[in-house]
């Protein structure tokens, strides 16, 4: 689930006066998404998302052959909805990442943009 409002990756020169804004800076910016760096030399800072993309590679493209990146597209989102509305998580006490974003919602809206309740699959009652 993408629900927050920033972004983390290893620091980099970016934004001086000798280079010109990346591209997704300015998709950031222009939705008001704070784009954070990571410390250099920290690479622990990076491990949940980097285990998660692991996660991710081992169920599609290392398990299946695709015949065309649709195929990869549906599988992957197949996937994350699976992962994200069905698969319980330790380090999120029990609950799923959904269940974990719905929580906090309920506990701090300000901290987002969009009611995440909206986000579950099925009608919108």
């Amino acid at each position: 689930m993408c629900y927050g409002i920033q972004f983390a990756e290893q620091q980099r020169n970016r934004n001086t006066a000798w280079s010109r804004q990346m591209r997704f800076d300015m998709i950031c910016e222009a939705n008001s998404i704070e784009h954070r760096l990571t410390k250099p030399n920290h690479p622990w800072t990076n491990g949940q998302v980097e285990r998660l993309n692991r996660t991710i590679k081992d169920a599609t493209v290392k398990r299946f052959h695709y015949e065309s990146h649709d195929q990869l597209r549906t599988h992957l989102a197949d996937f994350m909805a699976a992962y994200n509305f069905g698969r319980r998580l330790k380090t999120l006490g029990g609950l799923t990442p959904y269940e974990y974003i719905a929580k906090i919602w309920t506990s701090e809206p300000d901290r987002f943009i969009v009611n995440p309740i909206h986000q579950m699959p099925g009608l919108n009652t």
